[in-house]
C-alpha cells in the first residue's frame, strides 16, 4: 500500500472509536461480495487498533475478539450477496451481464471448476485463496448448495482467514511502538506471505480430515440379523 492510503488509515484511525466497527462490518461485506477489495486492508489495521485500546470498548483483547466476530458476519453477508445473485439471476446473466459487477468469464470458470471438482470445501479452502475467494459463492449459488452448508463451510474459511489478519495486525500493534500505518499493511502482508505454506497445509490437512469422516460416515454397514 502507498503512502497515500497509510495517511488515509491514519486520518480514520482517529474515528475508529466510534465507528471502526461499523467500517469493519461494511468493508468485509463489501470484500466478500463481487467487489474487488482485499481484507488485508480491514482486519490487519483492526487488530493493530485493537491492540492500542483504540477501538470502542479499550480493551485490546476484547477489541480483537469483538473485531473478528464482526470482521466474519461482514463476510458472510457479501458471500450471500453472491451466493443469491448467482441463485437468482443464473449463469446466462451472470455471463452476458457479469462484467458489469467485475466478474469475468475467465474467472467465473476456475470458480466454477474447482466448486464441481472439489465441491463443498471448495467454499471453505477458497476463502484463503487471493482472486478466488470472493467468486467461489458463484458457483455455490448456480449449483442451488444447501444454505446451511454453505454457510458453515463459508464462515469456517472466513473466520480462519479474519482470525490470521487480525492476529497479524494485533501482533505489530503490541510489539511495534514506532510503527506508522504507512508501514502497517506492507508488513503484515509480508509475515502471511512468509507462512502461507503452513496455512495451506492446515487447510489441505482440514480437507482431507472432512472427506475421510464423511465416507466413514456414510459408509454403509451390514445390519444385524
Amino acid at each position: 500500500m502507498g503512502a497515500d492510503f497509510g495517511a488515509h488509515l491514519a486520518a480514520w484511525s482517529q474515528y475508529a472509536g466510534t465507528w471502526g466497527f461499523v467500517a469493519i462490518f461494511l468493508l468485509m461485506a463489501i470484500e466478500s461480495s463481487f467487489v474487488p477489495f482485499p481484507s488485508e486492508v480491514v482486519m490487519i489495521p483492526a487488530g493493530f487498533l485493537a491492540a492500542r485500546s483504540e477501538l470502542t470498548l479499550g480493551n485490546p483483547w476484547a477489541d480483537m475478539i469483538l473485531a473478528i466476530f464482526i470482521g466474519v458476519a461482514g463476510s458472510l453477508v457479501g458471500a450471500y450477496i453472491n451466493y443469491y445473485l448467482a441463485l437468482w439471476l443464473g449463469e446466462p446473466f451472470l455471463r452476458k451481464y457479469g462484467k458489469y459487477f467485475f466478474i469475468k468469464p475467465p474467472v467465473l470458470d476456475r470458480a466454477q471448476a474447482i466448486f464441481r471438482e472439489y465441491g463443498a470445501p471448495a467454499t471453505f479452502v477458497c476463502r484463503l485463496l487471493p482472486a478466488i475467494r470472493q467468486l467461489i459463492s458463484l458457483p455455490a449459488g448456480l449449483a442451488a448448495m444447501p444454505l446451511g452448508q454453505f454457510t458453515l463451510f463459508t464462515g469456517l474459511g472466513a473466520g480462519i482467514w479474519t482470525i490470521i489478519l487480525t492476529a497479524v495486525g494485533f501482533f505489530l500493534g503490541r510489539t511495534t511502538a514506532e510503527m506508522t500505518y504507512e508501514e502497517l499493511i506492507p508488513r503484515g502482508k509480508a509475515m502471511i506471505t512468509a507462512h502461507y505454506g503452513w496455512i495451506i497445509a492446515g487447510l489441505v490437512l482440514f480437507v482431507v480430515a472432512y472427506w475421510a469422516i464423511s465416507r466413514w460416515v456414510m459408509k454403509e454397514r451390514p445390519r444385524k440379523s
